[in-house]
């Protein structure tokens, strides 16, 4: 299972420059404001082979009263379902109060702690966690969430049980017996237990028109024309602000762990509402993930044919990051088109587990630098000369040469869309890595002739004059 690492103190500690660390981006609002942050961030890190979720949440401080009383109680009993819990402090500013009533509260909530002191870039690391150990949470651990200063030995340390042998073992995708897993995802009340209910052929789950009817992932196993599916119902993901009830928060959490355990993932949204921030935000993780992804648009029937031109056109502008991924339109109450849902996820999956032999990587690779050469970076051209594999699920694709971290984003883009093209890569992102080959003259010089190295000297004679 994917762990759960939550982090917890008290405000402008450096939580949210922390989880933008470890899930490099920058999701999460940062400045030097206490209080900024209100509700939780999640996403995914990794570290080597090992990946993991990361929950940001409001600073608890004691005392807090209407909303920040309400955020905190979320923040306190969600450490009873975290797997970890980093419990920060700022190095800079000492200890204090309230330092020592989060530390209270991790102790009687959580199963286990960290103890970082962050902001410690220029400090001692003994000076620095000196009177922290009055916390009573183990060692301090010194770090600069800003600068990256020992944030790995950081994760390290709190992934260290978390190894390769506690995660599911990679299944052979050429087993028939390989039960493939599915998540269905979206926001709540768009048809998700629905369209399972019809993909099985029975009322296995729980159906009703109110938003939150289902609050766990729910498996259901099935079986269609001799091959083993493994549904995954999730909850639905709400907006943030509008999440209240604890035990939803946690639905949130396993929605996430199951996008991380599923191999294709199938995005429902509701053509009435059309795309939403929701929906972006979630579609947005599940590509973090390179997961396969069907985006299927419940409740078509009924709308006119204005109407759904119009959500045709939102899915294009709203979307456009999504543009290989295969778009269908149904009806899980009467059934309609539901039929094109499993195949389409059989073509993602197919397309994610492909293999690519070098030969054709890179016969592809040189037609397409003949067709449109990579641009000049200070009067030198990039040399991008063989390409291979270097994974699946997605697909990865490594690409050697010279200057290759200069390519730009339009190149990288451009060799995307063509493998995807002469590869029939739909429905799976595509992952570039580039690695530059060494200049084996670097740091060399050229023996000089004999008759050269007079010239060299006459020359340098007259030089110092």
């Amino acid at each position: 299972m994917l762990p759960v690492i939550e982090m917890i103190g008290r405000p402008n500690v450096g939580k949210s420059t922390l989880f933008n660390r470890l899930t490099r981006s920058r999701v999460a609002l940062v400045a030097d404001y206490p209080g900024l942050t209100r509700d939780r961030q999640y996403g995914f890190g990794k570290l080597g082979p090992i990946p993991y979720l990361v929950i940001d949440t409001g600073g608890v401080a004691g005392g807090e009263e209407g909303i920040d009383e309400r955020m905190v109680q979320q923040t306190v009993r969600a450490l009873e379902e975290a797997d970890a819990a980093l419990i920060m402090v700022d190095g800079r500013e000492g200890l204090t109060a309230a330092d020592e009533h989060v530390a209270d509260l991790a102790r009687r909530n959580s199963k286990k702690t960290w103890l970082i002191v962050n902001k410690a870039e220029g400090l001692d690391s003994a000076i620095a966690g000196g009177e922290f150990h009055a916390l009573g949470l183990g060692e301090p651990i010194a770090v600069s969430a800003a600068h990256g200063d020992r944030i790995n030995a950081l994760m390290e340390s709190v992934l260290a049980d978390f190894d390769a042998e506690d995660e599911e073992p990679t299944p052979s995708y050429d087993d028939d017996e390989h039960a493939l897993r599915i998540a269905v995802v979206g926001r709540p009340n768009v048809g998700k237990s629905t369209l399972i209910n019809r993909l099985i052929g029975e009322d296995r789950l729980v159906v009703f028109d109110q938003p939150g009817t289902t609050r766990d992932s729910v498996s259901v196993p099935c079986q269609k024309n001799d091959r083993k599916y493994e549904l995954i119902d999730t909850a639905g993901i709400r907006r943030k602000a509008k999440v209240h009830e604890v035990i939803e928060k946690f639905s949130i959490i396993k929605a996430l762990q199951a996008i991380d355990r599923a191999e294709v993932v199938i995005s429902v949204l509701d053509a009435h509402e059309g795309v939403t921030e929701q929906d972006v935000s979630l579609l947005g993780l599940v590509l973090e993930r390179g997961r396969s992804l069907v985006v299927v648009t419940n409740k078509w029937d009924g709308l006119s044919a204005e109407k759904r031109k119009h959500v045709r056109d939102e899915l294009d502008r709203r979307l456009p990051f999504l543009d290989f991924a295969e778009r269908i339109t149904i009806s899980a109450l009467h059934g309609t088109a539901v039929g094109d849902v499993l195949p389409a996820v059989e073509r993602a999956f197919k397309a994610a587990v492909i293999d690519m032999s070098t030969t054709e990587l890179t016969r592809e690779l040189e037609a397409a630098v003949t067709a449109h050469p990579p641009p000049l970076v200070r009067g030198r051209r990039i040399r991008l000369r063989y390409a291979h594999q270097g994974g699946r699920n997605p697909p990865v694709i490594v690409i050697h040469g010279n200057q290759t971290d200069k390519v730009p984003e339009a190149y990288r883009r451009y060799l995307i869309n063509r493998f995807r093209k002469v590869f029939k890569l739909k429905g799976t992102p595509v992952r570039l890595a580039f690695k530059s080959g060494k200049n084996p003259y670097a740091g060399k010089r050229n023996k000089l002739t004999p008759r050269q190295e007079q010239k060299r000297k006459r020359l340098m004679k007259h030089a110092k004059k």
